[in-house]
């Protein structure tokens, strides 16, 4: 007993503590049964959650997606309660709007935006704008949604594609420089067959993003280029990765010539399959290649795709044989990449010792890419060779 208070006070002062502490045990009781009866996520249940716990607006949230009926009812409460909830101006705006009331839906839709700027409010204003066929606003807000992208924009993407297959209005009204975009965009445009429309995107991820992330993209572009038979535009790529040092700068013809690096996965670099019986070894002395015997009767050793305006060249190339025979089957060949058409071949790829070699051949006019392919094929009446082939080097070159 404190001296300086008078006994009836301290009774007095310690019925009130005693009062404000069971309101506090009864206060977070309520809080904690209301919050199971709302996990238990059935209509009676949040219901009664809602008497024991009145202003929990989630509680009417989860209640207007279960009573469609009393949806607008539910949902105004919940925005009364919590007037900064994006997610129920965004609910009640499209309640709203399926109401045919389209003035008080962008209304709801506008102030959801007003109080979160991230990209739910601006996909769902984009959507918006798309049903009542606004298209100023539209592109305005879906520029706004790809500003700041989530997880995934492909819906984005789709929906502009609705509004428009013009690929340079959608990368007119949608580019911007945050990497994630880019790259989600430009594997849209790859996944659409827009090769053509690849190659201002790809040049805009090279000067944003990374190698870590985005290399194989960009090398998955310059393939579907060179597929698409688009030497501008895959050749404009190739020189930016290098300048930029996303691949090793070479400027010999063909790239890698002397096969000293593991080639990248693109068709401006060696391609090396690999077969039962058949592999290959790059490095420092060249390609390394060893046939078992048990190798495919016709196989593909090594091949590239080259850019070559049409004129007059030699193909020089160096190699060595062990254990292979005249016939070996082993020739470099030339082909029109676009018609497959057979441009040159040389003999019979077979000596011990290193051997240098040439092999003229045009490339007419319209065919900008050709295939430099190294090629096995058993010869008629001998059987499949078993032995190793070194190729130290190979050069295109002029020839006047």
């Amino acid at each position: 007993m404190n001296p300086l208070v008078p006994r009836p006070v301290e009774i007095a002062l310690r019925c009130v503590i005693a009062v404000v502490c069971l309101l506090g045990i009864w206060y977070s009781w309520r809080l904690a049964r209301a919050d199971y009866l709302f996990r238990k996520d059935t209509e009676s249940s949040i219901r009664a959650a809602i008497r024991l716990v009145p202003d929990g607006w989630e509680y009417y949230m989860r209640l207007s997606q279960i009573d469609r009926r009393d949806a607008r009812d539910l949902l105004a409460t919940s925005l009364r309660l919590d007037r900064f909830n994006a997610q129920a101006d965004i609910e009640l705006g499209l309640k709203y709007e399926a109401d045919g009331d389209i003035g008080g839906a962008e209304r709801l839709l506008l102030d959801a935006y007003s109080v979160d700027h991230t990209y739910l409010p601006r996909w769902t204003l984009a959507n918006f704008y798309y049903r009542q066929d606004n298209m100023p606003a539209f592109w305005n807000w879906a520029r706004s949604a790809a500003a700041m992208p989530p997880g995934d924009l492909m819906p984005l993407f789709q929906l502009c594609w609705h509004v428009s297959t013009d690929t340079n209005t959608i990368t007119g009204e949608l580019m911007n420089d945050n990497p994630d975009m880019i790259r989600q965009y430009l594997y849209f445009l790859l996944t659409k067959g827009q090769r053509d429309a690849t190659i201002v995107v790809a040049q805009r991820l090279i000067n944003t993003g990374g190698t870590e992330m985005d290399h194989r993209l960009v090398l998955w572009t310059i393939n579907e280029l060179i597929t698409n038979n688009n030497p501008p535009a895959a050749n404009t790529l190739w020189s930016l990765l290098q300048q930029r040092h996303w691949v090793v700068p070479d400027s010999t013809v063909p790239y890698n010539a002397d096969f000293a690096r593991e080639p990248v996965p693109v068709s401006f670099d060696w391609a090396l399959p690999e077969f039962d019986g058949l592999h290959s070894f790059p490095g420092a002395s060249g390609l390394e290649v060893e046939f078992s015997g048990a190798q495919p009767e016709d196989v593909k050793v090594a091949e590239q795709v080259i850019s070559l305006t049409p004129g007059n060249y030699n193909l020089v190339y160096s190699y060595r044989t062990t254990d292979i025979g005249t016939e070996s089957g082993i020739k470099w060949v030339v082909l029109d990449a676009r018609s497959n058409a057979v441009l040159a071949q040389s003999p019979d790829l077979s000596s011990d010792t290193v051997t240098e070699s040439n092999l003229a051949f045009t490339v007419p006019a319209g065919a900008s890419f050709v295939r430099l392919r190294l090629a096995y094929q058993r010869a008629l009446g001998t059987s499949r060779i078993a032995g190793t082939l070194v190729v130290p080097s190979v050069r295109v070159q002029p020839h006047s």
